[in-house]
C-alpha cells in the first residue's frame, strides 16, 4: 500500500511538471527599434516587431498598450500555434513632434512571461515652416513679426548684448519702419532696411548695454515702432534680461578675499493675522567675508511688501537690518511674498527671502 501511494505521488508530480511545461512562450527577435532620423512631414513611420511562440500551447495576445497616442499598434487577434510566428506593427506619427523621442509598447499575453515591453526611438527632423507660419504676429496693418519679445536671458556687465527680430511686409506697398528709443541711452535699435518692400523681410537689430542700464537683476524695457510715420502704440516690443555681475574670472585667491552674505533666516512665517493687520519682520544680513559687501538691489514681489535697508555697504563682520513689512489690506487666505536681495557676493549674488502666513478675512 505504501508503495502504491508513493507511485501515485510520483505520477502526480510528473503530471504537474508536464502541465507546467504546456505553456506558450513569446520570443521577440528584438525588443528595441531605432528609426534614426525621420522627417516630420514624412507621415506615419511603421515597424514590425517579429515574434515566435516557442512554447507548448497556443499563444494569445490579449492587448497591446502604448505610452502615447502618437503610437498606434496592430497585433494578431487569433491564437498563435506552437512554433508559429507573428508580428506586432507599430506606427509612430511624427507630425508636430520635432526632436528626439522614445516610446514604449507593452504586450500583454497568456505567455509564460505575461508582459513584455518593447521600445521605439528616433529623432524627428522638423519640417521647414512656411513664411506665414513663421511671421504670425501682426504689427499695424502692414507687418507680421516672428516675435515681439527680445529675451536676452542672463547678461553680464562689461559687454554689450545683441539680438534680432525679423518681420515681413505683407502689404502691397513699401513700408518705412523706425524704432522710437528716445530716452533709452542703454540701447540702440537699427531697422534694416528702413524701407521694406512688399513681401520683403526686414530686421530690427538691438544692441543693449547693461552698464548704462544702471540696474540689477530682472529688468523689463519696451519701445515702440512707427510704420510710415504712424506710431504703433498698442504693440510695443519688449526686452527682458537678468543683469548680473560676471564672477567667472575670479581665482581661488580672489574668492577667499571676497565678501560673503549670511542671513539670520531666509524665511519668516507670520502665522495667522486678520486682514488689515500689518506684518513686520527684520531680516538680519551679515557680511562674513573678507571685503566690503555691497547690497546692489532689494526688490519685493509686489507693492504690498516694502523693504528698507539700514545701510548698503557692510564691512567684514558687520551686519544690518532689512526691515520688511507686508500690508495685508485686501488680502485673504494663504500668502507668500518674496524679497530678492542682490549683492556682490560671488557665491550667492542673489538671495530670496520669504514671508508666508495666513490672512483671515475681516468679519463684517
Amino acid at each position: 500500500m505504501k508503495r502504491f501511494f508513493l507511485s501515485l505521488f510520483a505520477i502526480s508530480i510528473a503530471a504537474m511538471a508536464i502541465g507546467q511545461n504546456q505553456v506558450p512562450k513569446i520570443s521577440f527577435k528584438t525588443s528595441t527599434y531605432d528609426y534614426g532620423k525621420i522627417k516630420e512631414e514624412s507621415g506615419i513611420a511603421n515597424y514590425s516587431f517579429e515574434f515566435t511562440n516557442t512554447g507548448k500551447a497556443p499563444l494569445i495576445i490579449q492587448r497591446v498598450a502604448t505610452s502615447c497616442g502618437c503610437t498606434t499598434p496592430e497585433w494578431p487577434r487569433e491564437p498563435i500555434a506552437q512554433g508559429k510566428s507573428g508580428k506586432i506593427t507599430v506606427g509612430y506619427n511624427p507630425a508636430g513632434r520635432p526632436g528626439p523621442f522614445a516610446k514604449t509598447i507593452t504586450v500583454y499575453s497568456n505567455a509564460e512571461t505575461p508582459m513584455v515591453v518593447l521600445q521605439i526611438k528616433g529623432d524627428v527632423q522638423p519640417r521647414e515652416k512656411t513664411i506665414d507660419e513663421i511671421y504670425v504676429t501682426p504689427m499695424g496693418e502692414e507687418l507680421r513679426f516672428e516675435k515681439i519679445h527680445f529675451n536676452l536671458g542672463r547678461i553680464f556687465l562689461g559687454k554689450t548684448h545683441n539680438d534680432t527680430i525679423r518681420f515681413l511686409n505683407k502689404s502691397s506697398a513699401p513700408a518705412t519702419v523706425k524704432a522710437n528709443t528716445q530716452g533709452f541711452a542703454f540701447m540702440t535699435v537699427r531697422v534694416v532696411p528702413e524701407v521694406v518692400k512688399p513681401n520683403q523681410i526686414g530686421s530690427i537689430i538691438l544692441t543693449y548695454d547693461p552698464n548704462k542700464r544702471n540696474d540689477w537683476g530682472f529688468v523689463v524695457d519696451r519701445f515702440i515702432i512707427s510704420i510710415n510715420d504712424k506710431a504703433i502704440n498698442n504693440s510695443p516690443l519688449t526686452i527682458t534680461a537678468s543683469i548680473e555681475e560676471d564672477f567667472s574670472s575670479l581665482k581661488e585667491t580672489d574668492l577667499a578675499k571676497a565678501p560673503r552674505v549670511e542671513f539670520n533666516t531666509t524665511s519668516y512665517d507670520f502665522g495667522s493675522v486678520t486682514e488689515g493687520t500689518p506684518v513686520q519682520y527684520d531680516f538680519i544680513i551679515k557680511n562674513i567675508g573678507k571685503s566690503d559687501l555691497i547690497i546692489r538691489k532689494i526688490k519685493a514681489s509686489c507693492g504690498c511688501t516694502t523693504v528698507t535697508p539700514s545701510k548698503s555697504v557692510l564691512k567684514p563682520g558687520e551686519s544690518t537690518e532689512l526691515s520688511a513689512s507686508f500690508r495685508t489690506s485686501g488680502y485673504s487666505g494663504r500668502q507668500g511674498k518674496t524679497i530678492t536681495v542682490i549683492t556682490n557676493d560671488p557665491k550667492n549674488p542673489t538671495m530670496i527671502l520669504r514671508m508666508t502666513g495666513n490672512v483671515n478675512k475681516k468679519k463684517e
